[in-house]
């Protein structure tokens, strides 16, 4: 339990009521913790303000709250609660302290097994921007449950088979493998796809073509096959090495094609009992009674569908992990689907419990993106773009670093950019992406972050004192210091909350005001040359909230940089 967890546990049990909704108060001045007493006065059948007044009055004089607040005052029908400064400053350093990675972090959901999905690529196809948004949101949520006590089980699930990789093989066996030799032979599979897509709106006389080759992909018979075999080799060397650029590790990776067989059964038991139908040739789920349209399962063609493998997929998660839950984080163009595959599974007696993590797209500064048509910024056009900038700005700041360490820190910043930029806005909302603005000093960026905490630390540095030792903690008097004080005792809330909402923005904000406030008081503080037991205390205090920074990076995915 938290300090101002076991504040509110204190209070609710002088008030003998069985629970409380507590806030903060907009003003300082106004307090720390507040109370509203509207349920008391009707329960009382008296007016709030005089329930708020009488309550300030008697509760100061309670022994049991007067070790932890100055003052217990009303403002109108609120019961406005002021800490003391000696007790938060003991309390949360000392917390930060035991906990250090830890802090904020609880056991509340007992180990539940939570399987997440995402960095859902297409083999063939370029990884761009949108699917960048997917694994930075993802992987944050996936440390969001970690930090909240479930026991994740992170995935990845790859469409390694599909139109989309015949129309590539398809373009690829009439010439675009001129440049087959480039090393990133995975990133021109993506180029390929984008104009076969093109040439096949031009000349759809070559459909019958794609259609072939994907059969003779699905038979893993024939040339054809074996161009897929190894092309897609390709595909999932490039997204390794995506995964290891931005740290991102899956516990297990399925694959469509290793789906498909059982997901085929599935349709064919599926059609028997009805809840799948024939027509015109084509296999489908007619889910027009449950508002849910229909959802094709297999083409008229004979060649399947997302969903064959999708249904299997299901089933052989729960089946190989015990879960408890199984989440997808898809963009929100595949709402309507996924209901559809939850309404299929539930048709079929499954009661696993599944949920869909929608995010909206991210668009260019003049429109939308689209690997059918080449218009998109792929991964490596971002990284590349970002990183020039960043190696300019790093040489200038440090002209005697040597380039190595130069581009080391470039590089990290590059990624903390990128995945920082694609959590700091909520899931629901689109994204333009702006370098020149995701790239400034001063703003909510990841580098105005970074640059706060490497500022910390290089403090730390100066004083050569370990925050962790013993020091008199009550020399921190300054209202800017309980302003920080209260604000790291905020954290573990912080931590449950963008669970709860499944948004990691919450915390991105929370990171961005707890850096200004540690900027202002750097400004505003003498830190270094205060005398000697006061100094202690403050490098102390400015530990704390470099932990609490470092914490709530690794939470997003972003390594700390010490210098910068």
């Amino acid at each position: 339990m938290t300090f101002l967890d076991k504040l509110k546990q204190q209070i609710i049990k002088e008030l003998e009521i069985p629970a409380a909704d507590f806030s903060y108060p907009p003003q300082s001045s106004l307090g720390d913790l507040s109370f509203t007493c509207f349920d008391l006065a009707k329960e009382r059948q008296q007016n709030p303000a005089d329930v708020a007044k009488k309550l300030a009055a008697e509760l100061m004089t309670r022994p049991a709250l007067k070790k932890y607040f100055l003052e217990i005052k009303a403002f109108g029908p609120y019961l406005n609660f002021v800490i003391s400064p000696d007790c938060l400053a003991t309390t949360i350093i000392n917390e930060v302290k035991k906990a250090a990675a830890r802090y904020g972090t609880n056991n509340d959901n007992q180990a539940k097994k939570v399987m997440i999905e995402y960095s859902n690529g297409n083999t063939h196809k370029e990884y761009h921007v949108g699917h960048l948004r997917n694994i930075s949101y993802g992987d944050a949520v996936n440390h969001l449950l970690s930090a909240n006590g479930y026991q994740t089980i992170p995935v990845s699930y790859i469409n390694d088979f599909g139109i989309h990789v015949a129309k590539t093989i398809w373009n690829w066996q009439r010439g675009g493998n001129k440049q087959s030799q480039t090393a990133n032979r995975g990133y021109l599979l993506g180029q390929c796809y984008a104009a076969a897509s093109q040439e096949l709106e031009k000349q759809p006389k070559y459909k019958d073509e794609v259609v072939k080759i994907m059969k003779e992909i699905e038979s893993r018979r024939g040339n054809n096959y074996k161009v897929w075999q190894e092309t897609r080799k390709w595909s999932l060397a490039y997204f390794n090495s995506i995964y290891q650029e931005l740290g991102i590790k899956f516990k297990d990776t399925f694959y469509e094609n290793e789906m498909i067989p059982a997901g085929l059964k599935i349709v064919q038991d599926l059609i028997k009992k009805n809840i799948l139908i024939k027509s015109e040739g084509a296999i489908i789920a007619d889910l027009e009674p449950y508002g849910l349209n229909v959802l094709p399962i297999i083409r008229s063609d004979g060649t399947a569908l997302y969903p064959v493998a999708d249904l299997a997929l299901a089933n052989e998660k729960f089946k190989k992990y015990c879960l408890e839950e199984s989440l997808y984080v898809v963009d929100v163009r595949q709402n309507l689907y996924f209901k559809q595959l939850f309404k299929i599974l539930e048709l079929t007696g499954d009661t696993g419990k599944r949920a869909q993590l929608s995010y909206d797209f991210v668009t260019l500064p003049d429109g939308m993106m689209s690997s059918r048509t080449g218009k998109v910024i792929t991964y490596e056009e971002l990284k590349n773009k970002i990183q020039e900038k960043l190696l300019a700005e790093t040489k200038k700041r440090h002209p005697d670093w040597t380039l190595s360490r130069v581009q080391q820190v470039a590089q990290s910043l590059t990624i903390s950019t990128i995945k920082f930029e694609m959590l700091k806005v909520s899931a629901e909302k689109t994204i333009t992406f702006n370098i020149e603005e995701a790239l400034k000093f001063d703003g909510y960026t990841a580098c105005y972050l970074q640059y706060g905490y490497a500022r910390l630390k290089s403090i730390i540095r100066k004083e050569g004192f370990d925050w962790f030792y013993k020091t008199a903690l009550n020399e921190l008097k300054e209202a800017t210091e309980k302003e920080l004080l209260l604000k790291i005792a905020k954290y573990p809330e912080i931590i449950k909350i963008a669970l709860t909402k499944y948004n990691p923005s919450e915390l991105t904000k929370y990171l961005f005001e707890l850096v200004q406030l540690s900027n202002d008081y750097y400004h505003e503080t003498n830190i270094l040359k205060a005398e000697t037991g006061l100094r202690k205390a403050r490098i102390a205090l400015i530990g704390a909230v470099a932990q609490v920074l470092k914490n709530g990076f690794k939470i997003l995915g972003l390594k700390t940089l010490e210098e910068m």
